[in-house]
């Protein structure tokens, strides 16, 4: 059973800095697209970031372009994202995926509630 565990959600103020991790241990990290999601009250999940295997290859929202950075580091089994410059509608439960195929893994969700 593959888990994904995600600390770091809280709340923030406007404009502060924020970075999630997800953590898999026992898991073929360095195989797998890592991704973000998020999901606001009332709103379908929506794609946030994603990064490929080796990170080399990176793609964002155009709602967070600019703001959010997402990176890996596969030596720990671990992805991260950076957000920076938070706004309030960046409010919402965000979840890690990782993605191999038909293999899709979801973290459990943390809360990010921005400010203002």
């Amino acid at each position: 059973q593959v888990q994904l565990v995600e600390p770091g959600g809280g709340l923030v103020q406007l404009g502060g800095p924020l970075r999630l991790s997800c953590a898999a241990p026992g898991f073929t990290f360095n195989a797998y697209t890592m991704n973000w999601y998020r999901q606001a009250p009332g709103k379908e999940r929506e794609l946030v970031a994603s990064i490929t295997s080796t990170g080399g290859n990176r793609n964002y929202a155009d709602s967070v372009k600019g703001r959010f950075t997402i990176s890996r580091d596969n030596a720990k089994n671990t992805a991260y994202l950076q957000m920076d410059s938070l706004k309030p509608e960046d409010t919402a439960v965000y979840f890690c995926n990782a993605n191999l195929y038909r293999n899709n893994y979801w973290g459990q969700g943390t809360q990010v509630t921005v400010s203002s």
